[in-house]
């Protein structure tokens, strides 16, 4: 059983350090890494003193409860039952965990007690559906001295898929794809999602009830909206099938999304189908959720690394969104104005942002959000001395790519003309996987572990 974080940022530093420089960049970069490393975050606010168990400012008497479980879904939600399972060894009876990828280490005795299993993303596929039936049995006949754990990270909404009775799987997979294709907002996305199936929008928690359920989350989603995170699966929804049916409106796909889907939530929306839980339903009573891990977290840890590494340092924000290219443009602007006015901080600085931008796709290329970020300032920072942008994705994957994000510079620009390409060329065609690969500045650190939506780091020298 480990005593240290998973993202320890040694991890990190030997790829970093081999793109990057001057190497107090890969430091501050990792450090946001491992803040946010999901074994640490659970350790932080999970303790048990003398028979009581103490999670955040809450705490349970354990004597009331005769069982203990496991469960949960996400990119990181191995990590965080390995944390509860250092904590509470062979009192966990069990429990079901859904993941993207399988741990390369895992830990033998937590797999005798926790069902591990896969689903997946970013679109749901039947793995995603057997391992969320799997879960739903699992939870169906718990009682109220059961206290459960769940945990969950980013990448729930597409990993926790159980559609409704009249909804198949392909209509769930292309109802994803139209609204990621169409550049919807997620908690857009989500809000028909937890009308589509079962265990979004508290349905778990409706499963569960009456046994006492603590949520622990590691939040992707910008601002931390509870029910938006996973599609919020322990906690009251917020939003309505009219809600939902708008959205479907407001981009005009209603001639993309297949016809089932529609009809469904126009049945809904007409009260014909029952509303996803709300506030005051008794499921809700006894589950607690707690946000222990957000982007905030990450941008703050890569700030006091940044101070320490003799750098002025600012949290520009961390709630940066909407289309990815015209956030790629924006940033630059931020470096612009820094080389030529010395503000808002004097070199050598680093401005980070955080957030998570969408992608609308016009052509038929690779990449994802953090690389078009990226792709869109190269044109805007050439010619410009001593200044270098990284954006990623904190779980290491930038869309459907093994890359968590790029590298640019002033000279990135005309590196790529000195080999015959042009960035408008790739960005017209969505196609920032490969302008950066062929310039070798893409980000491969691999799955974290974790995931707490993006962050940019912007430097000069």
């Amino acid at each position: 059983m480990r005593n240290a974080g998973q993202l320890d940022e040694n991890h990190f530093l030997p790829f970093l350090e081999s793109i990057l420089s001057p190497e107090k960049v890969a430091r501050i970069i990792a450090s946001s890494l491992e803040a946010v490393d999901p074994f640490t975050a659970v350790k932080r606010v999970v303790k048990r003193e003398d028979g009581l168990l103490r999670v955040g400012d809450r705490s349970y008497d354990l004597q009331a409860y005769e069982r203990i479980y496991i469960i949960g879904v996400g990119k990181g939600a191995y990590a965080m039952a390995e944390a509860l399972f250092d904590l509470f060894g062979e009192q966990v009876k069990g429990g079901v965990v859904i993941l993207k990828h399988m741990a390369e280490e895992a830990n033998v005795d937590i797999t005798q007690h926790v069902q591990f299993i896969t689903g997946g993303h970013p679109v749901p596929d039947e793995s995603s559906v057997k391992s969320s039936q799997k879960l739903a049995d699992f939870v169906r006949n718990l009682g109220d001295r059961d206290l459960v754990f769940c945990v969950i990270t980013g990448g729930g909404s597409s990993l926790m898929t159980l559609p409704a009775e009249n909804i198949s799987l392909a209509h769930i997979q292309q109802t994803t794809r139209t609204l990621l294709e169409c550049g919807a907002e997620i908690d857009e996305i989500n809000a028909i999602r937890k009308h589509l199936e079962k265990l979004k929008g508290g349905g778990l928690a409706r499963m569960i009830y009456p046994a006492t359920m603590i949520t622990l989350i590691l939040s992707d989603v910008i601002g931390n909206p509870l029910d938006v995170i996973a599609s919020g699966p322990t906690v009251a929804d917020e939003s309505t099938f009219q809600d939902a049916l708008a959205i479907v409106h407001k981009y005009q796909i209603e001639e993309k999304v297949p016809p089932t889907v529609l009809g469904h939530l126009e049945e809904g929306a007409a009260g014909k189908v029952p509303e996803t839980v709300k506030g005051g339903d008794a499921s809700m009573e006894r589950v607690h959720n707690l946000v222990i891990g957000d982007n905030f977290m990450a941008a703050q840890a890569g700030y006091k690394a940044a101070l320490q590494h003799g750098f002025n340092s600012m949290i520009l924000t961390t709630y940066l969104h909407g289309e990815a290219r015209e956030a790629g443009k924006f940033l630059a602007s931020v470096v612009q104005q820094i080389d030529k006015f010395a503000f808002p901080l004097q070199r050598p600085l680093c401005i980070i942002v955080g957030g998570e931008t969408t992608v609308t796709l016009r052509g038929d290329g690779m990449g994802g959000r953090n690389q078009e970020v990226a792709l869109a300032a190269v044109s805007d920072l050439n010619g410009l001395e001593d200044v270098e942008m990284v954006t990623l994705a904190t779980d290491g994957e930038d869309g459907p790519t093994d890359a968590a994000g790029a590298i640019i510079s002033g000279n990135t620009y005309a590196q790529g003309l000195s080999l015959g390409i042009v960035p408008q060329k790739y960005l017209h065609n969505n196609d920032s996987y490969h302008y950066f690969e062929a310039l070798d500045a893409l980000i491969k650190i691999g799955p974290t572990g974790t995931n707490v939506n993006d962050l940019a780091f912007l430097f000069a020298f």
